[in-house]
């Protein structure tokens, strides 16, 4: 895989997280729910910045980027918080894999930036509710 190739996995999984932390936080109470809501709304803004930034990688790398899907499918029912507050985990959970491919395919800035992103991800799972994992976003090495 090349980093080009790597670099477009990991904006059409950006393209995805959006879409979930969208829902996420349309099924979320600012008002009964104040610190899942804050959490999903920082991890919103989160993988839109990272979105926007692929998509200037991509485009520097000479190709178009991948375009959003019209609508994403999402697993199971989310209507209560802890279900919601899973989805979330799961979506860094998956961030931090892909971004961890990108870092072993890339290179320079590119791969500094994919592994702060990465670093993100996994920590950001502890302000989910997760636990600490020894290698987080690569769970073959458990």
């Amino acid at each position: 895989m090349s980093t080009l190739d790597a670099l477009q996995t990991v904006l059409a999984d950006e393209h995805a997280a959006l879409y979930t932390y969208g829902v996420l936080g349309a099924r979320t109470s600012q008002t009964a729910t104040p610190a899942l809501y804050a959490a999903l709304t920082a991890g919103y803004r989160r993988h839109r910045a990272r979105r926007d930034q692929l998509r200037i990688l991509v485009e520097a790398a000479g190709a178009e980027p991948a375009a959003a899907a019209p609508a994403y499918e999402l697993d199971g029912r989310l209507l209560r918080p802890p279900q919601l507050q899973a989805a979330a985990l799961t979506i860094e959970a998956e961030s931090a894999q892909s971004l961890l491919a990108l870092v072993a395919q890339s290179s320079g800035d590119v791969r500094e930036w994919a592994l702060t992103e990465a670093t993100w991800s996994a920590s950001w799972q502890l302000e989910l509710g997760g636990s600490a994992q020894t290698w987080p976003g690569a769970p073959e090495l458990d």
